[in-house]
């Protein structure tokens, strides 16, 4: 499709477009991604990626036997990163309502809420049923770390603008698919692996439909879209940070290497930064430039942040093996 002429949205004299304005001048690209996405997503089934067959009673009104960490196959991190990976996906239905309220119900839009909400529901299904039968994870903790975080509810930080969500949700998507891979990766059980993989998948799917509308947004309105990418990159806080004890558990996974400073500016911001050239915009007006500037400078001084902690989490490894030593 062609979109309409870049401006300079938001200078002097000139009006921002509203959500709704957006909205409707989005829409055939949200039909196009759409079309694209279900040619390529290929459907799969949760219960193939659970080994049943390793499955028992637990105690309680089964009158089986209670979990106990060494019955876990899951090394320390990947039992954390499981933890909070899944109370993640444990609100979707706040996530749910969050995009349904932004985007809308009806046309284009409106399936492609739906759609990704049936394929992020297989996500949270296939993880408890493995998490259960693999007892990888203490049960009963579980379930009071679900109902606390859900009972909390959720607000997205970005829930002011339809612009700042779909900027948002294609940095979060390629977060959330990294995070799972790695958690993946370092589990320490193939079956865990394998089904994280698959899961990082549809993640990926997710990031790039999002990916693609951002760089229509791009086209449609260079300055706002600029500036709430600035606004979403410089405040960028993942879904679950609501959850009990996130801050410790996330300090863990980023030492373990699930996800960190380093992850997040190399993996994430600037696989879409690049890929969009966002940094290299021209003809921008002074909101734009403005943005772009902000952005490039914060760019480096994450960089600068990432190689400190890198620094840091050496030390920290070094005096480990030297104790284990």
């Amino acid at each position: 499709m062609t979109l309409a002429p870049a401006r300079h949205d938001g200078e002097p004299g000139l009006s921002a477009w509203s959500d709704a304005r957006l909205l409707y001048a989005l829409e055939e690209v949200v039909e196009e991604e759409l079309n694209r996405h279900l040619k390529v997503a290929k459907e799969w089934m949760p219960h193939e990626y659970v080994p049943w067959s390793d499955g028992r009673n637990f105690d309680g009104v089964m009158g089986g036997e209670a979990w106990a960490p060494e019955q876990s196959k899951v090394t320390d991190i990947g039992r954390i990163a499981l933890v909070v990976n899944l109370l993640t996906e444990d609100n979707l239905p706040s996530y749910h309502h969050e995009i349904a309220t932004l985007f809308g119900r009806d046309g284009a839009w409106g399936t492609w809420v739906h759609r990704w909400t049936a394929e992020e529901g297989r996500h949270g299904i296939v993880m408890r049923d493995y998490l259960l039968t693999s007892r990888a994870v203490d049960p009963v903790e579980l379930e009071r770390f679900r109902m606390a975080h859900m009972s909390e509810g959720f607000e997205s930080d970005n829930s002011h603008s339809m612009l700042h969500s779909v900027a948002y949700v294609a940095f979060q998507e390629l977060a959330t698919r990294i995070s799972h891979r790695n958690t993946g990766h370092h589990s320490g059980d193939p079956v865990c692996d394998r089904m994280l993989a698959r899961i990082a998948t549809d993640e990926n799917l997710h990031m790039v439909f999002y990916r693609n509308l951002l760089r229509a947004a791009f086209e449609l309105a260079p300055d706002q879209t600029m500036a709430a990418v600035r606004d979403v990159v410089t405040g960028f806080r993942m879904p679950g940070h609501g959850m009990p004890g996130f801050e410790r558990a996330a300090a863990r996974m980023a030492i373990g290497g699930i996800y960190n400073l380093r992850i997040h500016h190399d993996d994430v911001l600037q696989p879409v930064l690049r890929h969009l050239k966002v940094l290299e915009i021209g003809g921008l007006g002074p909101v734009g430039l403005a943005a772009q500037e902000e952005l490039g400078l914060f760019m480096g001084g994450l960089d600068d942040q990432a190689r400190k902690f890198d620094e840091r989490r050496a030390a920290i490894e070094a005096r480990r093996a030297a104790r284990a030593a």
